[in-house]
């Protein structure tokens, strides 16, 4: 010792942290687990949105499965067409085919269709309405037109139109989840756009029961049933229900005679509605 207290201080902790120091540098070489560099460029390629679209927790989880060819860049739903390419030409993979999804609304009971039983004047929320009461619609199982879903969607792809509905624009959709899990009625499912043929209700009451609560409503009718190929639409408690492992025997004709409406065929342009449009009706 040196006969200088603070003076041994110093050197007894710098010597102790020059040992720790270059233990760890020595463990930190030796487990040291090597990631692929490609992974940051194909990460700056991505939108950055982190919306869960693709199936990975978000775009630098992404970026390490299409690296490492779990997963094909189609399969990022946000990016168009010419940035899908330029990710695939980067890594030199096939872009591969994007399976779309989108959200779908199962309701088409707005204002001028549901029975209101009573007034809501709370919080302007679904989630807050529902817990009062139901948000006092006389169907239990319908949209309460509060914009839960709108709000949430951070892309702009879902407005609420005149009757009191949220309207998915397709086009801007990306299968994100975060309008299925704002809606406090579970109304939202996200669907491949493929699949045409859907029952726009939840209700699960049956004949007038149904109907004097929503003019739209499936009423347990049977007509898509018998309409439809064998074993493309079931009744399951008073609802119409699509098996849509059979999706390729789907087929306009189920609605032919559905009385209500209830079922609809999503296809032309009142589902295809561009964000272009939209802008005229906002202007």
């Amino acid at each position: 010792m040196t006969g200088y207290p603070i003076l041994d201080s110093a050197l007894v902790l710098g010597s102790v942290g020059l040992f720790f120091g270059f233990l760890i540098a020595m463990v930190n070489k030796k487990f040291q687990v090597w990631e692929d560099p490609r992974i940051d460029d194909v990460e700056d390629l991505l939108p950055s949105t982190n919306c869960g679209a693709c199936g990975q927790p978000g775009c630098r989880a992404f970026a390490e499965a299409v690296v490492s060819g779990k997963e094909q860049p189609s399969s990022c739903t946000v990016m168009g067409a010419e940035d899908v390419e330029d990710v695939a030409a980067y890594l030199g993979v096939d872009a591969g085919e994007a399976n779309k999804r989108v959200a779908r609304l199962l309701c088409a009971g707005g204002r001028k269709e549901a029975a209101q039983i009573s007034d809501y004047s709370g919080l302007e929320s679904c989630k807050a309405a529902a817990a009062v009461a139901g948000g006092g619609k006389g169907c239990n199982w319908g949209c309460l037109g509060l914009a839960d879903c709108e709000d949430a969607c951070l892309l702009d792809a879902i407005y609420m139109n005149d009757d009191e509905l949220p309207v998915v624009i397709p086009d801007l959709c990306t299968a994100c989840n975060d309008c299925v899990v704002a809606c406090p009625k579970d109304l939202f499912v996200l669907m491949p756009i493929e699949q045409k043929l859907i029952v726009q209700c939840k209700n699960l009451l049956k004949g007038d029961a149904a109907e004097d609560l929503c003019s739209v409503a499936c009423n347990a009718c049977n007509r898509c049933v018998a309409d439809s190929e064998p074993g493309v639409i079931e009744m399951i408690d008073n609802l119409a229900v699509i098996n849509y492992e059979m999706n390729d025997l789907t087929d306009p004709k189920a609605l032919s005679r559905c009385p209500t409406g209830a079922i609809v065929w999503v296809e032309g342009q009142q589902f295809q509605e561009s964000s272009a449009e939209l802008e005229k009706k906002v202007v």
